[in-house]
């Protein structure tokens, strides 16, 4: 699995610059940045103290949804308690779900939103999985820096052991399974029940590959039975 980290508009170049630090220190080295140039910024490099490759070989892009554009698997971080999503799961149980998903996931991406305000609802609707980090203050504070380096510290074990053989990898699985329960959805007329889709939709990152494959079988079941019964009429 390859696993790159996306910063979306940063503001603050010294945030950048740690986020690399971070990045470096545990084996990360794929930076795409959305809407910033921070990056470029003197402050950092400074704070990047000999991650200046990480920096140098950032890519930027107009839109997280440009960025995700060959990302087989998202994840992103938000706060619990302003996310309009439920599904959450903490650092260590994203990193038992990526164990499993790196069999059969050729690329994964992990989203972090701007200092002040995160992720927009639109861009956590394009993740899979959402993730925060448990706080014990009443008022949660992380800066960008230390995020990227609680998770990259977390998941470090997926970059820097060898990857297990990948069996019937198949990049777009997880996207052609949303692409066809929204048809079911649409099929079925029960497209605008907005607590229904977001269910299903937030739930899908949480399969495995057998639990997919199954999906997109009944999936093919269903939509040709719906195709049969349309032409009868």
């Amino acid at each position: 699995m390859r696993f790159c980290i996306i910063l979306v508009s940063p503001a603050r170049p010294e945030n950048v610059g740690a986020a690399a630090r971070a990045m470096k220190t545990m084996g990360f080295a794929e930076l795409r940045i959305v809407d910033s140039l921070a990056h470029q910024q003197p402050a950092a490099r400074w704070v990047a103290h000999g991650s200046g490759d990480i920096l140098d070989g950032a890519v930027t892009f107009p839109s997280l949804s440009a960025a995700l554009h060959d990302v087989d698997f998202t994840i992103a971080t938000t706060a619990r308690s302003r996310a309009h999503f439920h599904y959450f799961c903490t650092p260590p149980e994203l990193g038992g779900m990526l164990e499993e998903k790196r069999r059969w996931i050729n690329r994964a991406a992990l989203v972090f939103g701007r200092e002040d305000s995160g992720l927009t609802n639109d861009e956590l609707a394009l993740a899979d999985i959402l993730t925060g980090v448990p706080m014990q203050a009443d008022y949660p504070s992380l800066n960008l820096g230390q995020a990227v380096m609680v998770y990259c510290y977390q998941l470090a074990s997926l970059v820097q052991s060898a990857a297990p053989a990948v069996a019937e990898a198949q990049p777009g699985q997880l996207a052609a399974l949303r692409q066809r329960v929204d048809r079911l959805l649409v099929s079925l007329q029960v497209a605008d029940d907005e607590k229904l889709r977001d269910w299903l939709q937030q739930r899908l990152g949480w399969l495995e590959q057998r639990d997919t494959a199954m999906l997109h079988t009944l999936l093919h079941d269903a939509e040709k039975a719906l195709a049969e019964k349309d032409s009868e009429k």
